[in-house]
């Protein structure tokens, strides 16, 4: 049985749907191509930059990050924007920039934004975690909470991602900064992850708090360029998408004090020649990804969807794709098993940002600077999308 999708785009007052089976994009067997009956595409705004965060204040609004050092309320209902005053300056070459924003847990009742971006300085861009107070559109209050101990001589590999857990913690991420060495290097904070409580201490139990010769800051390492990052509250876990070199994607459970193998094991190839990177995929006391993407995806930011919107997506993984430009889902099985299924493809757009909404609606953010809203299609007769493999 053929299965039919209607892809609805929307240039702001101008929209134009098509029906059309969506091709498989690739011959990579681990995955598949699913299409959705009535799945709606619709762009909400355009930027003039790459929309690195998103961060929804209610189903009507939204904080979205530009990587160039902007930031601006949106109006998810038209799409109309509203520039932020008050960032600081940011170091925007290479992968640099403003990067995410994060609602605070207690946004309801303090107003606080968190985020990331790499800040100058005279050894080189540090990525660093800061927050201020959202008073109509003006951020006020603004503090950097840790500048971290990551700069280096080149313009990659910052991380960036926040994420926060149900008792009072932050979560943030920093890439190896292009110096493979310094993931296993704990005296730096670049290729780890890093536990905060939210007004920027180091909360008296995390893993390496009595090490003196570990910065107490650190709670997970080994990370070449965790690009995502998603902590559930349901589960009371932390998980991790982030960049292989040439094959070797991740995703990662998080667990703290433990090394992801960067660049001791990697399923990646160097970028010269097919050669393997270290000492092999696996070695003991290393913890393993639960899945691996060969060839890259390079996936960005992650959630887990929760939500009956898309009925048979609930408690999977969605990650955006930059290098497949494609959404991502993982399927994770209660033996271990993944199952992969990948989304959008025909729109070619390398998929930066994504956030959900209460009723289950996706935002994604493109590198070409759109806003896109993913939903149904108005059919009374359809009221969820059930998703299934093309046939």
């Amino acid at each position: 049985m053929k299965i039919w999708i209607v892809f609805l785009v929307s240039l702001m007052a101008l929209k134009v749907s098509a029906s059309t089976p969506l091709p498989s994009t690739t011959q990579d067997p681990t995955h598949t191509t699913e299409t959705a009956s009535l799945l709606s595409v619709t762009q909400l705004t355009q930027f003039n930059g790459i929309p690195w965060g998103i961060t929804l204040l209610n189903d009507q609004e939204a904080i979205v990050t530009v990587k160039s050092g902007l930031a601006y309320r949106v109006n998810l209902l038209d799409g109309t924007q509203q520039a932020l005053s008050g960032l600081p300056s940011v170091d925007d070459r290479g992968q640099g920039g403003l990067l995410d924003v994060a609602l605070s847990p207690r946004f309801d009742t303090q107003a606080w934004l968190y985020f990331t971006y790499t800040k100058p300085t005279q050894l080189g861009a540090k990525t660093t975690l800061a927050r201020a107070k959202l008073v109509k559109n003006t951020l006020t209050q603004w503090e950097d909470l840790l500048i971290t101990d990551s700069a280096s001589n080149t313009t990659r590999h910052f991380g960036g991602r926040i994420t926060f857990d149900n008792q009072n913690h932050v979560f943030f991420s920093i890439g190896d900064r292009g110096i493979r060495d310094n993931a296993q290097n704990l005296t730096n904070h670049a290729g780890s992850i890093v536990r905060l409580n939210l007004d920027g201490s180091v909360p008296n139990n995390n893993p390496f708090i009595t090490h003196a010769n570990i910065l107490n800051e650190i709670w997970s390492y080994g990370h070449r360029n965790p690009q995502g990052l998603y902590y559930d509250d349901d589960t009371h876990t932390l998980w991790s998408n982030e960049h292989g070199p040439r094959g070797g994607d991740e995703i990662n459970l998080i667990r703290p004090g433990a090394n992801y193998g960067w660049p001791i094991v990697s399923y990646g190839k160097e970028y010269s020649g097919n050669t393997n990177i270290g000492e092999g995929e696996e070695k003991d006391g290393i913890d393993n990804p639960v899945k691996v993407f060969i060839p890259s995806i390079a996936p960005s930011s992650l959630i887990r969807y929760k939500g009956m919107l898309f009925s048979n997506w609930n408690g999977d993984f969605l990650s955006t794709a930059l290098a497949l430009r494609h959404l991502n889902k993982i399927k994770t099985k209660a033996n271990g098993d993944t199952s992969e299924a990948r989304y959008l493809a025909h729109l070619n757009e390398r998929l930066r940002s994504i956030a959900q909404d209460s009723s289950g609606i996706l935002y994604l953010g493109t590198d070409s600077g759109k806003l896109l809203r993913i939903s149904l299609a108005a059919d009374p007769n359809h009221k969820t999308a059930s998703l299934h493999p093309m046939k």
